[in-house]
């Protein structure tokens, strides 16, 4: 194929050119919305998890297949072999996600170490499979006082790392222990409103981009590194 016209550096057999209908809703794919939460918590009473499972209940009413991995008793990442059950089941759950909610306490203006740990534990790829690249993520943050955003900010970067598609909107909840009640529930307020606004956003987001990850992410210099692949094959077999 000839070049294209002032982009002589460009292979035209490798490069797609974006279409519209190719962004159109997956048939066949009628399951409800698959999400996985991540809290980065072990305490016994930690608001990571009760906004997580906040959250959870929101999404279930939205019509979301939710589950939530529990991180008590993962090993820190290299400790033990990745056939651990703790490293499988979150491995397992990733994949088999289309959606994930982040949820991590402020610890010295970051991420704590529980929640860092889960995602260390998650490849970038794994055998033929990226397990978390193309999915849908929203992000929260619990504040022992007052709001800040350090914790949501990081794991965007984090997100981004990991190839997913962040939503805009977010939640930070400062003072948290004043948000719950005894019952473990969290109390009306513009914070709970903020938390229904993001796992509405995210289950939209969700429900337009599955079926279209795929195209989304895929990269003219991967389909270029592909193919120089298959050609050094090709010549190895001569």
């Amino acid at each position: 194929m000839d070049q294209i016209p002032d982009l002589p550096n460009l292979d035209p057999a490798r490069l797609d050119l974006p279409a519209a209908e190719r962004l159109a809703p997956a048939d066949g794919v009628d399951h409800p919305p698959r999400i996985l939460m991540l809290y980065g918590s072990l305490r016994e009473r930690a608001f990571s998890r009760l906004l997580t499972e906040e959250a959870a209940r929101i999404l279930r009413h939205f019509g979301a297949d939710v589950k939530i991995f529990d991180p008590t008793g993962l090993p820190m990442v290299g400790s033990v072999p990745e056939t651990h059950p703790k490293v499988v089941e979150l491995r397992e759950l990733c994949i088999w996600s289309e959606g994930q909610v982040w949820c991590s306490p402020e610890r010295h203006g970051a991420v704590t170490s529980v929640f860092k740990n889960q995602i260390d534990w998650i490849p970038l790829e794994q055998g033929s499979v990226r397990p978390s690249q193309g999915k849908t993520l929203a992000v929260m943050q619990v504040c022992g006082g007052s709001q800040s955003f350090n914790v949501v900010n990081a794991l965007r970067l984090l997100g981004r790392w990991m190839r997913m598609f962040t939503i805009p909107n977010q939640s930070s909840v400062p003072m948290a222990y004043k948000e719950f009640g005894d019952d473990d529930r969290m109390r009306p307020s513009a914070y709970y409103e903020r938390v229904v606004d993001v796992m509405e956003e995210l289950v939209k987001i969700t429900l337009l981009m599955r079926g279209s990850s795929a195209y989304l992410t895929d990269r003219y210099s991967e389909r270029s590194e592909r193919a120089n692949r298959a050609i050094d094959r090709q010549i190895a077999q001569l």
